[in-house]
């Protein structure tokens, strides 16, 4: 439970997940754009994003530091940051960066995080939905 200052017991304010759905590559080319799109989703206090990269077909080190630097921004702002992926290609690439206990990674949609995502592939990283 959980004190007002009224004296009356409330539940604090539940933050939703912001669910992004990565597509195509992330590359040299895309990485810019992504960067740009995902600094200011984790601008605020306490960002809490999803990353969903089921639809990813291929990533670099480009892409690698896009992620890097999300997580840094999100944990520098105490947030949450999660990457899902069904992909046995992008935990390989992963575990072979260093990065595979690095990032929580997710099988599939974690519980409770629902509504439709923003999409962004190589041709709409601006943020435009898709």
């Amino acid at each position: 439970m959980y004190d007002s200052p009224g004296g009356s017991a409330s539940r604090p304010t539940e933050r939703t997940a912001r669910v992004v759905m990565l597509r195509d590559e992330i590359d040299l080319l895309t990485a810019p754009a992504l960067r740009a799109r995902l600094d200011l989703l984790t601008a605020g206090p306490r960002p809490d994003l999803v990353l969903d990269l089921r639809p990813v077909s291929f990533i670099d080190c480009a892409g690698l530091g896009v992620l890097c630097r999300a997580r840094n921004r999100v944990l520098a702002r105490r947030g949450r940051l999660r990457l899902v992926t069904d992909s046995t290609f992008l935990r390989r690439v992963l575990r072979h960066a260093g990065l595979a206990g690095v990032f929580e990674v997710l099988p599939g949609m974690p519980e409770g995080v629902a509504g439709t995502p923003t999409a962004l592939t190589a041709s709409t990283a601006d943020g435009a939905p898709v």
